[in-house]
């Protein structure tokens, strides 16, 4: 009996994406980027004290062959540092292009003071010294803090349309697949990208994994381009016009399980169409509390935010089933 209840959390934790558990799926964006710098431990560790279900996160790969965790396929100058303490005056070099040794040379652990970045997350304290961490980092702190259920949504930072910024899609998915499989954690990991291609190769070469379909259909970011002539090119092929227009379907005949809209394109019909699907809906970034009222009103199955204390609050509020957190020992 005990060697039951020990397996149910890894067993609840495996399903909670793949749609035979219930339990909603709180992801802390970038870790707690509202609260401390993205993408770093610091992030990190700050979402497992406050208590989410899922740590979201970006990888790319260094010129070395090194998997670090990056939003941005290049150093952002809104937070990337030199060695003399000074955040760049531009755009640095791609992750690519250079080595995990020259990259650890940046930190990253604050806001360019007065850019529009820092005006957005006034909460978000500064932590000198943070490095880029690499994705071995984080699975190892969450093993230190005991974290057992927690899940990591793993976004693929690879573009159609900047080729020359990263590795080709096969072999930065298969290094991240390795990456998941030595750690042991292909039943806690999930792979997602607005690059299609990436989740197909994801889907062909480790069918354990389950994939996220990222999209955003606003302005100048729509990826899903409903109504344009041709597939776009973030979809592998697929068009969006040969299913009607809807994006559900698109991600169900892409082979999909679970699809992570933009939440300003979410609809309470579409979260409907999707469920009768099969689909799971995850939407992104979601930092208000108006916005979160209406998602969790209409039944999504987790919600992306840069503030998973306030969401966690509102669920609360709501008599929802809280993640549990894990403190620094």
């Amino acid at each position: 009996m005990n060697l039951i209840r020990s397996l149910v959390p890894c067993v609840c934790s495996a399903l909670l994406i793949t749609g035979c558990a219930t339990r909603f799926d709180l992801q802390g964006h970038r870790g707690a980027r509202g609260l401390a710098p993205e993408n770093t431990l610091s992030a990190f560790s700050t979402a497992l004290e406050v208590g989410v279900t899922t740590l979201e996160l970006d990888v790319g790969i260094t010129r070395d062959g090194v998997m670090v965790i990056s939003h941005d396929r290049y150093l952002n100058a809104d937070v990337a540092r030199d060695a003399k303490g000074k955040h760049l005056s531009e755009r640095g070099p791609t992750i690519a292009s250079i080595t995990f040794s020259d990259l650890q040379q940046y930190d990253v652990g604050q806001l360019k003071p007065g850019s529009n970045y820092a005006k957005s997350f006034p909460d978000q304290k500064s932590v000198d010294g943070e490095r880029v961490p690499t994705l071995k980092s984080l699975f190892a702190l969450a093993e230190r803090r005991g974290a057992r259920d927690i899940r990591f949504n793993i976004e693929t930072k690879i573009s159609p349309n900047a080729a020359s910024e990263t590795l080709a899609p096969e072999p930065f998915v298969r290094a991240l697949i390795a990456e998941i499989r030595a750690a042991g954690l292909t039943s806690r990991a999930t792979i997602q990208s607005f690059d299609w291609r990436t989740l197909q190769i994801a889907q062909r070469e480790a069918p354990e994994i389950v994939t996220v379909y990222l999209t955003s259909q606003q302005g100048a970011g729509d990826t899903v381009q409903v109504g344009k002539p041709g597939a776009s090119s973030w979809l592998a092929g697929f068009d969006v016009d040969n299913y009607e227009g809807s994006v559900p379907k698109l991600v169900k005949a892409a082979g999909g399980t679970v699809w992570s809209p933009n939440y300003k394109d979410v609809t309470e019909a579409l979260v409907r169409e999707s469920h009768a699907l099969g689909l799971k809906i995850v939407p992104w970034t979601v930092n208000d509390a108006p916005d979160w009222t209406r998602l969790l009103d209409w039944k999504v199955d987790g919600i992306i935010t840069d503030y998973p204390d306030r969401l966690r609050a509102v669920m609360a509020a709501r008599g929802m089933t809280l993640p549990p957190s894990y403190p620094a020992k």
